[in-house]
């Protein structure tokens, strides 16, 4: 949905990529240093956002260049599973440090357990699995229990440390998986905070809307009346407005960049997150099906309540031989709608990037077509 904002937002951070000395200039000067992909990039993005009945933020960063882009991105948007990016970055700095091992076993704990994908939740409390599976776990398979076994691991003051240092910014606030459910289902009740891992289980199987309220009010056993707000878009609506897990795409887009450099991590444990990154199993419907053929995107996905987000970076192959690949940085999140329309949403975000002319080695003149038809 197209908010008059957008625009300014996307402005703003143009200007700031054209350079001082393009703005001095005024003018058609100024409108110069612009890199000709943007104003494309522009076009297209607010196309695909006029089509999609919720919120678009999107970030883009071409990395050789320094170029970058933005559309609505220094909003606060809301990560989902893409917190597992810090998490990684904090276990494999334990690694590093030899602080831990990629084969050291943890053992899992019956109070480890939250609803969602992976095979964690298939593996009996008592077991003891290895690091390397439980990173394998969380970022290709988004597995929240293997996410909040490691977290356990490091701490979670290490995660948001991490978080701080590779977003710039000392706003973003990471949980752990389990809390994100208490504190969403704590909207509805405060009593939610005390919900064990086998209660948030239940919740889930319960179904979705009303009936999960209907379960979380016999698991806490208060009456209906007794409820915040009485129903679950409600709910995540005002967890969202908290703020927490979540963080501008700008920021996040840093953080990407950071890692893709070799900035976040030694080499070794650099490539190892790259790798799972680029294997991860989530998302083919979003960003990555707009992409060029033959393109590596290395991300993680998040999803929840009516919040879709794909976060990673683009290598497109070199065009020639002796030319550099093209890495780019491309941080979207969907908002407001379920996860189909958003991921139609996202992939039209990648295929606008892709027509945008970023990834050539000389991006094409801007169009001066009219906006696609909605």
């Amino acid at each position: 949905m197209e908010r008059p904002t957008a625009l300014a937002a996307c402005l703003a951070l143009l200007l700031a990529v054209s350079g001082v000395a393009g703005a001095a200039a005024g003018g058609a000067d100024e409108r110069l240093q612009v890199p000709a992909w943007t104003q494309e990039l522009q076009r297209r993005l607010a196309a695909a956002d006029a089509r999609y009945p919720g919120d678009l933020g999107v970030y883009v960063r071409h990395l050789e260049r320094d170029e970058s882009f933005s559309y609505l991105a220094e909003e606060p948007w809301y990560l989902a599973s893409g917190i597992k990016v810090p998490v990684a970055i904090a276990v494999l700095r334990a690694v590093a440090r030899g602080e831990l091992a990629l084969d050291a076993r943890i053992t899992l704990r019956e109070d480890d357990f939250v609803d969602g994908a992976g095979a964690t939740n298939s593996v009996r409390a008592g077991s003891r699995l290895r690091v390397s599976w439980l990173l394998e776990q969380m970022i290709v398979h988004s597995d929240n229990t293997a996410s909040d076994v490691l977290i356990r691991s490091v701490g979670i003051d290490a995660v948001n440390a991490v978080a701080a240092e590779l977003t710039d910014t000392a706003g973003v606030r990471i949980t752990t998986l389990a809390d994100v459910r208490r504190l969403a289902y704590g909207e509805l009740h405060p009593d939610a905070a005390g919900l064990r891992s086998a209660d948030l289980l239940a919740l889930k199987r319960s179904g979705a809307g009303q009936a999960r309220v209907r379960k979380l009010v016999q698991l806490l056993q208060v009456p209906p009346e007794a409820l915040r707000v009485g129903d679950l878009d409600s709910a995540f609506e005002a967890y969202y407005a908290t703020h927490v897990n979540s963080a501008s795409l700008v920021d996040f887009g840093r953080m990407l960049a950071a890692l893709a450099e070799g900035h976040a991590l030694p080499a070794r444990e650099t490539a190892y997150l790259l790798d799972l990154m680029a294997r991860v199993q989530t998302g083919k419907r979003r960003i990555r099906a707009g992409l060029p053929p033959g393109t590596r995107f290395e991300h993680k996905t998040g999803t929840q309540h009516r919040r879709s987000c794909d976060l990673g970076i683009a290598t497109v192959p070199p065009p020639r031989a002796g030319s550099a690949p093209a890495r780019v940085v491309i941080a979207a999140c969907a908002r407001g709608t379920g996860t189909a329309a958003a991921e139609r949403a996202l992939r039209d975000v990648g295929a606008a990037v892709t027509a945008s002319g970023i990834f050539m080695d000389v991006p094409p003149r801007p169009t001066v077509s009219p906006p696609d038809p909605t």
